[in-house]
């Protein structure tokens, strides 16, 4: 169902993916939007090794969209170095694809959003953390999406520059 990588050389493996994800801080998730157009929209998000979450509002097009269609693809850029004289970037990137689901009991709900908590403030206190999840709590909506396939690639400059054991 999912498209093998054409250039295979510049694949990543399923652990330099899940890497980036883990220390990625934004992405863009896409959806089936209104009319048939893509809707993209960049998120703060966690992985925790098979799903990630997102939060958002109580309603909008993004909600809308996934109760159309769940089916979803996240992509997290890593790197992206432009290199003028070569006219080209050296990149490294994954796309995540899955399904999305809105979460609607309250403790899985909880649990993702102190998943979120602790990537975005890992010093704070348990207490501190609790406190601001309970301020936010009545708007807070937690999105998880599932992942079914992880494709990641890097520019060939960076392959070749891990083959021959120099760095950029």
């Amino acid at each position: 169902m999912f498209r093998e990588l054409r250039r295979k050389r510049q694949a990543l493996s399923p652990e330099a993916c899940a890497a980036i994800l883990d220390r990625g801080t934004s992405g863009v998730l896409a959806l089936a939007g209104d009319g048939g157009y893509p809707y993209a929209v960049p998120l703060s998000y966690v992985y925790d090794g098979e799903r990630l979450y997102f939060h958002s509002a109580n309603a909008g097009h993004k909600l809308d969209a996934i109760r159309r269609s769940p089916r979803a693809s996240f992509c997290v850029i890593d790197q992206d170095q432009v290199v003028p004289e070569e006219y080209t970037t050296y990149f490294r990137s994954v796309i995540a694809f899955g399904t999305v689901r809105i979460l609607e009991d309250a403790g899985e709900k909880r649990a993702a959003i102190g998943k979120l908590a602790v990537k975005y403030f890992p010093g704070d206190t348990a207490e501190g953390r609790n406190a601001a999840i309970d301020r936010e709590w009545g708007p807070l909506c937690m999105l998880e999406m599932t992942v079914e396939h992880l494709s990641g690639k890097e520019a060939i400059e960076l392959v070749r520059q891990r083959d021959s054991g120099t760095s950029p």
